[in-house]
């Protein structure tokens, strides 16, 4: 059999090319680099892109780019991306992602999961490995997840109201074969509940800009990122 490919970020040198995100508007943002570890602390935004009928809201808390070039902003925010530099590939497929994290995170339902994206026919995709969540716990561990193309263990995204000309749902299979966007660490579901009355539905309004919501009732905490391996199967080139 031939030998799996692995990439490894040690976070020992920097991000790598991970970062995290302020909002819809500004983008990228740097994660907090301590003890060879990405940091990444509430309070944390809500993406609303994926609100009702989409499959809901989340909070981005790491990612990296798997293919493409990167402008000027991004690359002081987020450094060499060494997992594009090492051309390991766009075909996720039974891909092994091992984390080793701790932090302290009251969830308050959401869970710590892998997300991947890709654009196809002009449309972008995102799934959620739902079926395999993280556990953030306050001492170390080591725990692996497979991306297996089987979408029981799978949610797909889909997109809010106003952002069908951007967000589509393509089958996970492709997907997998082709996530040519990036990967992500993200924290779903999400309890958004307005703070005070509304003038509308809060799914076609977006949180935070077009009303306050119950910080409390949100995952509040942070999480410490030591070491991102993703092992794929050699049977496959590098892009």
């Amino acid at each position: 059999m031939p030998a799996t490919r692995e990439y490894r970020e040690t976070f020992d040198d920097g991000p790598g090319g991970w970062f995290g995100f302020v909002n819809n508007a500004v983008g990228a943002k740097p994660l907090e680099i301590r003890e060879s570890c990405a940091i990444s602390r509430s309070p944390w935004w809500i993406d609303y892109n994926h609100a009702p009928p989409g499959l809901g809201y989340l909070h981005l808390l790491y990612m990296l780019l798997t293919s493409g070039k990167a402008g000027e902003h991004h690359r002081e925010v987020a450094g060499v991306n060494r997992f594009i530099a090492g051309n390991f590939g766009v075909d996720f497929t039974n891909a092994r992602v091992t984390l080793r994290l701790k932090g302290e995170l009251e969830a308050r339902g959401g869970q710590l999961s892998l997300l991947v994206q890709g654009f196809h026919d002009g449309f972008c995709t995102g799934w959620i490995l739902t079926g395999q969540p993280f556990e953030v716990t306050p001492e170390w561990s080591e725990q692996t997840v497979v991306c297996t193309p089987d979408a029981s263990q799978w949610s797909c995204l889909g997109s809010r109201h106003d952002r069908v000309d951007y967000y589509a749902s393509t089958p996970l299979d492709r997907v997998l074969k082709d996530v040519n966007a990036d990967i992500l660490l993200v924290l779903h579901p999400l309890d958004v509940v307005p703070m005070g009355p509304l003038d509308g539905d809060p799914h076609r309004l977006r949180p935070e800009r077009d009303y306050p919501v119950w910080r409390s009732r949100l995952p509040e905490g942070y999480v410490m990122l030591d070491e991102v391996r993703i092992e794929f199967p050699g049977d496959r080139p590098a892009s």
